[in-house]
């Protein structure tokens, strides 16, 4: 079966306009749906972090209103308590492209503050673009997209590309607060940037490239990416 890298931020926090941190990481769903979606296909999993660092979860997608109530929380508590993957993340500046048949960025606000600057992890996109290989980035992930414009232009200019929306992160209560929004950035950096209804699930596959929206769209994009492993 197949060998699938999953690249998570490194940080706890997102820095906001006026210089507070707010508290963040990964987004649990992002992780848990394509996390479970891959295992039961029989694929392996290796998680990468900037330094090697164990990733944190945002607290906030580990309450019930955001996992269907008590029983799906319990069941998303479960599933990160129990991938031991997550407690043993390798280098991503040691990551080996040639070792892995996919790549899959999950989300958070997490992304934002650390892979949005990342030139490892900007290196590995190009990379894995160039290579042809599968490469599924979901909701503030796509703020990694950032760091591939280092030269001038992205390699990923002109792809067909989602991502968390201004919409959703008004409504989320966090757009006034922001530095920047994902999706301006993404706009900025050339990309064909393509917003569905707010909190549905949209995916957009372009070439060897799948994005998701939000949450929602996790499970369907990890099972698009099952279907180009197949």
């Amino acid at each position: 079966m197949s060998k699938i890298l999953f690249v998570m931020t490194g940080v706890d926090y997102w820095t906001l306009a006026d210089g507070t941190k707010h508290p963040t990481g990964y987004w649990a769903e992002e992780v848990v749906a394509p996390y479970k979606a891959f295992k039961e296909a029989g694929h392996t999993i290796v998680v990468a972090t900037p330094g090697g660092v164990v990733p944190t979860v945002d607290r906030g997608s580990l309450a019930p209103e955001v996992n269907g109530g008590t029983d799906g929380a319990t069941a998303v508590g479960k599933v990160l308590e129990d991938a031991t993957e997550l407690r043993q993340p390798i280098r991503l500046e040691d990551v080996d492209l040639t070792e892995y048949d996919a790549v899959y960025y999950p989300g958070g606000h997490g992304p934002m503050e650390d892979l949005a600057v990342n030139a490892d992890s900007g290196a590995l996109l190009d990379a894995v673009l160039a290579s042809g290989k599968p490469l599924g980035i979901v909701c503030h992930a796509p703020a990694a997209l950032l760091a591939t414009a280092a030269e001038g232009t992205s390699p990923f200019a002109g792809y067909r590309v989602t991502g968390f929306t201004n919409a959703e992160e008004t409504q989320a209560g966090l757009a006034d607060k922001a530095k920047w929004l994902l999706q301006d950035r993404l706009v900025d950096l050339g990309v064909d940037f393509r917003a569905g209804e707010a909190w549905a699930p949209h995916i957009e596959v372009d070439r060897n490239l799948y994005t998701g929206q939000n949450p929602a769209s996790s499970a369907p994009l990890a099972a698009e990416l099952i279907k180009a492993l197949s």
